[in-house]
């Protein structure tokens, strides 16, 4: 199939906008495949853990550090989506994380406005030199809690961020004031759409609160260049074979129970220290 890449149009709204929405990315075989396989996935389900929303909800997601070798790293390896993030960060780009967002249907968590950025800095990553492309495995509505962006909002540089429940959240005065002058948008996708987004960008989505599921797979990708300069959760540059867009439904094709995946590549709560370093905001009167 012939997928959409980033031309200058898309590069220049990307500058601008701090994202950009690539549509039937992938094929409806090739999204039905990874949905199949997700749901079937014990050791996906075995290794998700919760995070409380402070709005009274939990979202839940499991988190990888290696692509592995499952229909999840052929996608995250895949040439034509690493060459996507390549354009958008001008250079060589390594695997920084993926991870699988379960947002189940009526019980679904949101997540506080945030910036990546804002839990990734004190992984000592020094630049806002990442990208993550959001993979829409379910329908993304607004009912069903889609991502939210402010346009232009990566353009602010790094904002403060405190822990909101379990989640790190961008100081949410600012975050008021920057409302006023950002335009607010819902991003509302189709199964197969990837929206690629700065890691500056502040986004948000609602608590799930319909009848369909919302699930979505977030590959994380870090500039070559932008080596953190210290150990964390996260991995250190770490080449990345790029893999051809085929390997999908070949391993899709060959079955799927967790099998051949390294264990040593899930990622378990305790160790995802990324927000849990943040203050908490001061308690008021």
């Amino acid at each position: 199939m012939l997928r959409p890449t980033i031309d200058d149009a898309r590069l220049s709204a990307f500058e601008r906008d701090g994202y950009v929405v690539l549509k039937n990315f992938f094929s409806g075989d090739e999204i039905a495949a990874l949905a199949d396989c997700a749901t079937r996935d014990r050791r996906l389900d075995q290794n998700a853990f919760g995070r409380s929303d402070g709005e009274g909800g939990t979202i839940r997601l499991s988190v990888w550090n290696h692509p592995t070798d499952t229909i999840y790293g052929a996608i995250a390896r895949s040439e034509s989506l690493v060459g996507c993030a390549e354009a958008l960060l001008g250079g060589e780009v390594y695997h920084y994380h993926s991870k699988m967002i379960m947002k189940d249907a009526r019980v679904g968590g949101a997540w506080a406005w945030h910036q990546d950025y804002g839990y990734w800095y004190q992984n000592g990553v020094l630049f806002p030199e990442l990208v993550s492309a959001f993979i829409a495995v379910d329908p993304c509505t607004r009912e069903n809690g889609c991502v939210q962006v402010l346009r232009g909002s990566h353009r602010l540089g790094r904002v403060d961020h405190i822990l909101t429940g379990d989640q790190a959240g961008a100081d949410p005065d600012r975050v008021e004031e920057i409302m006023q002058r950002l335009e607010l948008v819902y991003v509302e996708m189709d199964p197969g759409d990837v929206l690629l987004f700065h890691a500056n960008t502040l986004h948000r989505s609602d608590q799930n609160r319909s009848e369909h599921p919302r699930w979505s797979m977030i590959c994380c990708y870090n500039a070559a260049r932008n080596d953190p300069y210290k150990d964390s959760h996260h991995p250190r540059y770490t080449p990345l074979v790029k893999a051809p867009d085929a390997l999908i439904m070949e391993k899709a094709a060959q079955g799927f129970d967790g099998g051949d995946d390294d264990a040593s590549a899930w990622l378990a709560a305790e160790q995802d220290s990324s927000a849990s370093v943040l203050a908490r905001p001061a308690a008021t009167a």
